[in-house]
C-alpha cells in the first residue's frame, strides 16, 4: 500500500479550517499532519513537518499566502503549495504561482474535487480553477517566448546547481551551504524539475551550456 499523502491546512478561520481537515482526513489516502492560523506558523510547521501538500488562504493576518507561499517553496522546495481562497481574481492567481504554487482553488470547491486537486498536486500536476483557467491562458499567450529554464531558478538554487557543476555530492554541497544533506536533495528535485530534466548530470550540462551561451553574447 503506497503511503499517504501527508498535508498542512493552513487558514485564520478556524471553522473553515476545521471543516477542510475533517474532510481531507476522511479520505483514506490523505493524512492531514498539521493546522496552522498564520503564515508565520505555517512557516514553522512546513519546515518541521515537511507536507507533501500545504493548502493556503490568501487573504490570512499578518504575512498572507502569497508570502507565506515564497518563504515556503524556498525553506522547502519538495513541498508543493496550493491557494484556497474566495478571490476570483487574475493577478493575486499570477502572484500565487510566482511564489511558488502550483494550484489555486476557490473555497467553493467540493470535498471530492478538493481531495482530487490534492492528489492531481501532490504528482506535480498544476490546477487552476476553471472559471480562471480561460483567462490566465490569454494572459499568458500575450507574453514573450519561453525563457530559459535557467531563468526561472532562484538564487540558492542557482548556487546549488553551480556546484552540481563542480562535481559536489549533496553533503558536500549540504556543509558548503551550512544546510542538511536531505534539504540539499529537495532543492536538487525542485531543480530537475524546473529543468525539465531526469538528473544531476542532465542539470549540469544545462548549466555548462547556458554559461558558455552568455559568455558568447
Amino acid at each position: 500500500m503506497s503511503e499517504s499523502i501527508r498535508i498542512l491546512v493552513a487558514d485564520d478561520h478556524p471553522l473553515f479550517r476545521e471543516g477542510v481537515v475533517h474532510s481531507l482526513a476522511s479520505e483514506p489516502d490523505l493524512a492531514v499532519v498539521g493546522q496552522a492560523a498564520s503564515g508565520e506558523e505555517a512557516l514553522s510547521l512546513a519546515r518541521d513537518l515537511l507536507p507533501d501538500v500545504v493548502l493556503l488562504d490568501i487573504g490570512m493576518q499578518g504575512w498572507g499566502g502569497i508570502v507565506t507561499a515564497e518563504k515556503i517553496t524556498t525553506a522547502c522546495p519538495a513541498t508543493r503549495i496550493m491557494m484556497l481562497t474566495v478571490m476570483e481574481d487574475e493577478d493575486k492567481l499570477l502572484a500565487s504561482f510566482k511564489a511558488g504554487a502550483r494550484a489555486y482553488v476557490l473555497k467553493g470547491v467540493s470535498a471530492h474535487d478538493l481531495a482530487r486537486v490534492v492528489r492531481s498536486v501532490a504528482q506535480g500536476e498544476v490546477y487552476v480553477t476553471p472559471s480562471l483557467a480561460a483567462g490566465i491562458l490569454v494572459t499568458l499567450s500575450r507574453g514573450q517566448a519561453p525563457q530559459d529554464p535557467l531563468e526561472e531558478l532562484t538564487e540558492r538554487e542557482s548556487e546549488i546547481l553551480n556546484l552540481v557543476v563542480r562535481g559536489l555530492t549533496n553533503r558536500e554541497i549540504g556543509d558548503h551551504l551550512h544546510l542538511s544533506e536531505k534539504t540539499i536533495k529537495h532543492y536538487i528535485t525542485n531543480i530537475l524539475e524546473k529543468l525539465h530534466v531526469r538528473s544531476r548530470v542532465e542539470a549540469a550540462m544545462l548549466a555548462v551550456r547556458g554559461a558558455r551561451r552568455n559568455e558568447g553574447q
